[in-house]
């Protein structure tokens, strides 16, 4: 011990304890401090009691020999702080050149296990920015894995130990299967015995009994779970694939099988999985369901699921089924009845195969889809309509080449739809109009007749907006209201996420009762009676024969609300009840259909069953007043 420390300790100044933890904090010793973080000794001044520590960002600080004794933990040269403050330059090399060997380094300096946290404290600084260090580090997990020296566990939060002995990857995934209490850990666990499969020596005696047991779980969960049933059954199909020694004790579970009888429910299964293993599903549907799956396929792309809209298209490709798909989009354009979704997709894939269907009717189909979404709570149209607004060429390509009195129909649809503001409909009106600058007087001049046009509704549909119009103001703007002050409570506006979005659904709100105001304003109720059946008018029911042939189409026109293409219900302001209102039996029509443009001979025009007055609806002031059909 240093004389002068023996000195101290005599006198009774310093405990031996103190005095032997001085002894290892010599001048140019590394330490620790708990606060101060990592220092350096500086030098000794026993006669004042003090020891003098330079601090990172704190030079000189003088600490008393027994709080230093109790408080300070020398470190060794070769600490990975250490290491830092010796020669920063080998580090960095080392870290291009060995990562693996500075993550034990750290591993070792902090006892042997450390946290993806404390790891990233060393590093970041003097070493890398954020950005780098998730570049690095990213890189640096493989090789890590492969050394079979550290065990990273997939929860982030748990330590990253170093092992005294390696442990192949392969023995690992096999423990890791083994011990998972969760299927879903299991397959986490195959997925990558499936990636990392050659590096089994003995792939029969190994994963054998994951088979086994893959092939267990799977059945087990085939009816409470089949989302977890189908990933199980193809990561043992991808095991079989890559191990021709393994075997299957099931030979009847099977993917297609599984899907054949989970038919009915996948449109619950496919946004459980993840991507990859989804689009596997699709790929199987014909295979699985024989001729009636391009009739499921189209009912799933009905859904709100974007993925699987974006992904069965290729299905139909592959199978060579793509007309199909082709006239089912036709068809729910013309009907204004496909979804946000797939008009989504459409828009973002039409320059490729679809091109064609990239016409004018496809905005009128856009403007029901959103109209639509608006009444939907959980659709997300919000992506159709974002995309229409940032996709600047879109309406251009909808309307190039397209006759002018087509184009000015669309731009008066536009004028009325309740989904945009007046600002954000003349951004629209205004790309057409780049197309047509003839047709600039419908928004400066034709506009104000437009708002003043009455708007012909079913008292049925009526009394749905109605009812919208008053939960809109006597609970759901209240309650937004008070959102709003309970957020206002929580101080720092800056930085108050609910306060943000209580004030952006506000701005919905009112969006929405400043539309529907204006709409109702404009709304004129009817039942539908007494229409005219000399010519096709609001209210009638119209035959069609094709010219061509002895097929038959039948429309019910009814008002701006009512649409039910399933039942042949649609809107007089649609393109097909434009084209048909004025005309009269015998006429000859031109629609656009599944086959391309066709001629049809109006047959028919009966009266439409009337609409039912609801008893409670009564006509308000310059509301909603009552018209007769014709």
């Amino acid at each position: 011990m240093d004389a002068e420390l023996e000195k101290l300790v005599e006198a009774g100044k310093l405990t031996p304890k103190a005095a032997d933890q001085l002894q290892k904090l010599q001048p140019g010793t590394y330490c620790l401090h708990k606060s101060w973080g990592f220092g350096q000794v500086a030098e000794w001044s026993l006669l004042l009691n003090q020891i003098i520590i330079d601090f990172q960002g704190r030079k000189a600080h003088p600490m008393q020999l027994a709080y230093a004794a109790e408080n300070l933990t020398p470190i060794p040269p070769e600490h990975f702080l250490a290491r830092k403050a010796i020669d920063l330059s080998s580090i960095k090399d080392q870290l291009k050149k060995d990562p693996a060997a500075v993550v034990r380094n750290i591993l070792e300096s902090l006892g042997g296990s450390a946290t993806l946290s404390q790891i990233s404290h060393f590093m970041i600084g003097d070493l890398f920015t954020e950005a780098e260090w998730k570049r690095w580090w990213s890189s640096t997990t493989t090789a890590l894995k492969k050394e079979g020296y550290f065990h990273i566990p997939t929860n982030k939060a748990e330590p990253i130990q170093l092992r005294v002995e390696k442990v192949s990857r392969a023995d690992e995934l096999i423990a890791f299967f083994n011990q998972a209490r969760q299927p879903k850990e299991q397959a986490a666990a195959l997925d990558q015995m499936v990636k990392l499969h050659s590096e089994f020596n003995d792939p029969g005696a190994q994963l054998q009994p994951v088979v086994n047991a893959i092939e267990g779980a799977a059945a087990r969960n085939q009816r409470f779970n089949p989302a977890l049933a189908f990933e199980l059954i193809m990561a043992r199909d991808d095991l079989l694939e890559r191990c021709p020694e393994l075997k299957s004790t099931n030979p009847e579970l099977t993917l297609a099988r599984a899907i054949a009888d989970e038919e009915a429910r996948l449109i619950l299964i496919l946004p459980k999985l993840p991507s990859a293993k989804e689009r596997r599903v699709l790929q199987v549907l014909p295979a699985a369901l024989g001729a009636q799956w391009t009739f499921r396929a189209l009912q799933l792309m009905q859904s709100n699921h974007a993925r699987a809209v974006s992904q069965i298209p290729r299905v139909f490709v592959e199978a060579g089924q793509q007309a199909e798909l082709r006239a089912f989009i036709s068809r729910g354009i013309r009907e204004h009845s496909v979804t946000s979704e797939v008009l989504t997709w459409l828009c973002k894939e039409r320059e490729g195969e679809w091109r064609d269907l990239i016409t004018p009717d496809l905005l009128g189909a856009i403007l029901s889809a959103l109209e639509r979404d608006q009444h939907n709570e959980n659709s997300r149209g919000s992506r159709l309509r974002d995309l229409v607004l940032d996709d600047r060429e879109l309406i251009p390509d909808m309307f190039e080449g397209t006759e002018t009195s087509i184009a000015r129909d669309a731009m008066r649809r536009l004028m009325l739809t309740p989904v945009f503001d007046e600002l954000t409909k003349r951004s629209l009106l205004a790309r057409i109009i780049k197309l047509f600058p003839e047709l600039e007087s419908v928004i400066t001049g034709e506009q104000k007749e437009e708002k003043r046009e009455a708007l012909v509704v079913s008292w049925s549909s009526l009394d749905k907006r109605k009812a919208e119009f008053e939960e809109l103001i006597n609970k759901k703007i209240p309650e937004n209201s008070k959102e709003i002050g309970i957020a206002r409570s929580y101080g720092d506006l800056r930085e108050n996420f609910e306060f943000k979005a209580a004030k952006e659904m506000q701005a919905v709100l009112m969006r929405r009762k400043s539309e529907l105001e204006a709409a109702l304003h404009r709304a004129r109720g009817t039942s539908f009676e007494n229409p005219d059946t000399s010519q096709v008018s609001i209210g009638t029911v119209v035959t069609l024969r094709g010219t061509d042939s002895a097929d038959e189409e039948t429309y019910t026109i009814l008002g701006a609300w009512d649409s039910n293409p399933e039942e042949g219900i649609i809107s007089y302001q649609t393109a097909i009840g434009q084209a048909l209102l004025g005309r009269g039996t015998g006429d000859v029509v031109t629609l656009n259909t599944d086959q391309g443009s066709r001629r049809f001979t109006i047959s028919s025009i009966e009266p439409a069953p009337p609409d039912v007055v609801p008893i409670e609806t009564a006509p308000a002031d310059n509301i909603a007043q009552p018209v007769t059909a014709d």
